[in-house]
């Protein structure tokens, strides 16, 4: 993914009511800009941190400015998390995701399951048959424990949803996968946090003994584009 403008540096002030942050520019100036992001960003919204900020270009948007990456430990971090979803299918698309490759067709948002949506749903060309079905959920990972990318950084009874919906995929006869998307390059591998939401680590371990598989990718970052790097093992 590149952005389309060149992303304006400057130092975080606060994030506050978990979608605004306060940032001063180098000009001293201090803008209200919007945090894409529902969790609780642990470690990634320590004040005085370099951030970089995008221009917002959509004309109804209430604020000049969007959150995009920070640095953390001397590592860029992404998180914004509307651009994961967008960043692996591109991926997919242009066959970097070697897991996934030989589908005919990829679709975003699709409903599936009980008041669901699947991120990313592949499709093999010319077959109605189930198992010609992947059903692919994106998590975008931001928070680091010792050498460790972990997720989720808060409790997620949403995420523990989603779970149950990819183990009723492959209960069908689909596939399903399970994709974390680490928006920073410095970690080594990839674990539940446990010690933060034991539900999620306790459902993901179940969900890899039904059936379904578990992918980590990490990212290369500069303030020009974000791009997925390689793979991270993953560690239950």
């Amino acid at each position: 993914m590149i952005f389309d403008q060149t992303l304006q540096e400057g130092r975080l002030v606060k994030r506050y009511k978990r979608f605004l942050a306060d940032v001063e520019l180098p000009n001293g100036e201090v803008v209200v800009a919007h945090c894409a992001n529902s969790g609780s960003m642990l470690g990634c919204k320590e004040p005085g941190s370099r951030v970089w900020l995008s221009p917002n270009q959509n004309p109804k948007a209430k604020l000049d400015w969007r959150w995009e990456m920070l640095e953390a430990d001397g590592a860029l971090v992404g998180i914004n998390t509307s651009h994961p979803n967008g960043i692996v299918a591109d991926a997919i698309g242009a066959g970097l995701i070697k897991e996934l490759t030989g589908y005919g067709s990829l679709r975003r948002e699709v409903k599936y399951g009980v008041n669901s949506r699947i991120d990313i749903l592949l499709e093999r060309p010319k077959t109605v048959e189930a198992a010609d079905k992947c059903y692919v959920e994106v998590k975008n990972v931001t928070l680091k424990v010792g050498a460790e990318a972990q997720f989720p950084d808060a409790v997620t009874t949403r995420g523990a949803k989603h779970l149950c919906e990819l183990m009723a995929m492959i209960d069908e006869g689909h596939r399903a996968v399970m994709f974390y998307l680490v928006q920073r390059g410095d970690c080594e591998a990839f674990a539940p946090a446990e010690h933060i939401d034991p539900v999620y680590a306790g459902g993901l371990k179940e969900a890899a003994q039904k059936g379904v598989e578990l992918l980590c990718y990490s990212c290369d970052l500069t303030p020009e584009r974000i791009e997925i790097s390689g793979t991270l093992p993953i560690r239950l």
